[in-house]
């Protein structure tokens, strides 16, 4: 009744209503992901929580939360673990050595706890000189 004798309270309104929407509507798409990326569901737990979820949106996406709300964090929490490795791999692979500089020094790390000899140290300095 307000909204029609304020219209900007009816724009407010709208986009309270529509906002929730989108809400819903991501959270219900998350809680499928998780049901299919779930490794301890076997093939009939996942229908089943499937149809539940199908048949009563509302109440199966709670229930679904509070039942597996927090091995959904944990699965969350090892995926962006598992995507920030591989990020942090990607770029000391791009990022390559650090130079001649850097092999010089592992030379002579290695020179000085015995792992190679004076002669190979110089073969391997003239090597990365040259």
């Amino acid at each position: 009744m307000l909204a029609y004798d304020y219209p900007l309270l009816g724009v407010f309104w709208t986009m309270l209503i529509w906002f929730i929407f989108i809400a819903w509507l991501i959270l219900l798409f998350r809680v499928f992901v998780d049901i299919f990326r779930s490794d301890d569901l076997g093939g009939w737990g996942k229908a089943l929580w499937s149809i539940f979820i199908l048949f009563v949106p509302f109440l199966g996406v709670f229930v679904y939360l509070l039942v597996r709300g927090h091995s959904m964090h944990e699965r969350d929490a090892q995926d962006a673990a598992a995507g920030d490795a591989a990020a942090r791999a990607y770029i000391r692979q791009a990022a390559g050595s650090g130079g001649t500089a850097d092999e010089l020094d592992k030379l002579a790390q290695l020179r000085a706890n015995g792992v190679i000899t004076d002669q190979e140290f110089e073969q391997q300095k003239a090597k990365l000189l040259a």
